[in-house]
């Protein structure tokens, strides 16, 4: 049995009433390492409130049930002093030999969350993405006791490092490790905190497709190809594919089909949107037309390897893994400044490049949205306005009603 722990001015009905009504808490007994029962007098029953260290100096409070001050106890919503300190530990902590476990908090979730991914062949990065801007006493906090204004005031927060577009996907992130720890855990039952506390940010949904010229292309590829030759060969593939780097890395070696004129990769497909079936889809490929140079550096690179080994390789040998960008956004940060691109240009703007060009040159978008591995749907919310601007003047002036070219009269031959 649990030990209980004593303490006068808080232990009995009327020594709470003795008390003056404040909004500030009481202190009460330290029930474990890290776990303080506070109590809240107030006009009618007053309000148990735990407090809880992270261990690293934070901490954080929870009013979590009312006190039997002016009704009897029920054993859920209004409690007595022991039964609180039994409640509080289980919300701190979990109460070993209650049958329920730890209440799972928020780093728990994630922790959850990133298992979920990998065994559904899904990016773990997203969730460990979030654990990098969440404050200690966020982590530390039992996921049943999050409220909207705690999480609002977080994703607010991020507004001076991160553009709102930005803040959006993390906090989907984070919406979605928690919404899994609900789904296993039916104690969680205030979802709302999440749903409204990490609701998406108003006008951010706009995306900036940035499109490079053909000669700009050019000079990125070369200037990877200057840093290194491996990170050259990765940027000058998704260059002429307009692949995600996510599929590229995943290349193998099998999946060059080096034909003497007309060679193509076998392109691994990124299985987005979430699907159950997501690794199985991740396995399937799509034909992918490259150029004959760069058949011709691809071979070399593959030369004495293995079918199944990796097709693109980092420059000590080592495979790009699941998050590329991470290992090589400090060369494309040279890259850019060194042929004086749009400094907010990413390796999708190559991605970004292939669909504007294609588009450019007729391409239908069908087979457009088939080489890219996306949509129709998708190619036109996002680059119709580009298309838009670039090429309406010459394709739609032929489709003018021409006027009739004026009779002209009282015309003189002019004599030989």
């Amino acid at each position: 049995m649990a030990r209980k722990v004593s303490f006068s001015a808080l232990e009995s009905r009327s020594a709470r009433l003795r008390l003056k009504i404040r909004r500030r808490p009481f202190s009460g007994p330290s029930l474990a390492r890290g776990i303080l029962l506070m109590y809240r007098r107030n006009k009618t029953n007053g309000t148990w409130v735990l407090k809880v260290s992270d261990g690293r100096g934070a901490y954080w409070t929870k009013a979590f049930a009312l006190a039997d001050d002016f009704e009897d106890a029920d054993g859920k919503n209004v409690l007595t002093f022991h039964e609180a300190q039994d409640q509080a530990k289980k919300l701190a902590r979990g109460d070993e030999g209650s049958g329920n476990g730890a209440p799972i908090t928020v780093d728990g979730a994630l922790v959850s969350y990133k298992t979920d991914l990998t065994a559904r062949g899904a990016n773990p990065y997203n969730a460990g993405w979030p654990r990098v801007h969440l404050t200690n006493a966020l982590l530390s906090k039992p996921a049943a006791l999050l409220v909207a204004t705690e999480l609002k005031k977080w994703r607010d927060s991020l507004l001076s490092t991160m553009a709102p577009s930005t803040i959006n996907r993390l906090c989907g992130c984070l919406c979605a490790a928690l919404e899994q720890a609900a789904q296993h855990d039916k104690r969680i039952q205030n979802r709302e905190a999440w749903e409204v506390g990490l609701a998406s940010l108003p006008n951010a949904q706009e995306v900036r497709n940035i499109i490079l010229a053909d000669d700009t292309v050019r000079a990125f590829v070369g200037g990877a190809y200057e840093i290194d030759d491996k990170f050259g060969l990765l940027t000058d593939t998704l260059a002429v594919t307009g692949a995600r780097p996510s599929q590229a890395v995943r290349l193998r070696v099998e999946d060059l089909h080096d034909h003497p004129m007309r060679p193509k990769l076998m392109m691994p497909k990124s299985a987005k949107g979430g699907a159950r079936n997501r690794a199985e889809k991740k396995l399937e490929r799509y034909s992918v037309p490259i150029t004959l140079q760069l058949a011709a550096r691809l071979r070399a690179a593959a030369k004495g390897r293995a079918d199944h080994a990796p097709l693109l390789l980092q420059s000590d040998g080592s495979p790009w893994g699941d998050n590329p960008g991470q290992k090589y956004h400090r060369h494309v940060a040279k890259v850019v400044t060194a042929i004086d691109a749009d400094p907010d240009a990413t390796m999708y703007a190559l991605r970004h490049s292939s669909i504007a060009r294609m588009l450019l040159r007729n391409v239908p978008i069908r087979l457009v949205a088939s080489l890219h591995n996306t949509s129709v749907a998708m190619i036109e919310k996002h680059y119709s306005k580009y298309i838009t601007e670039h090429s309406i003047d010459d394709i739609t002036r032929a489709g003018l009603l021409s006027e009739l070219t004026p009779a002209v009269e009282n015309v003189v031959a002019l004599a030989r």
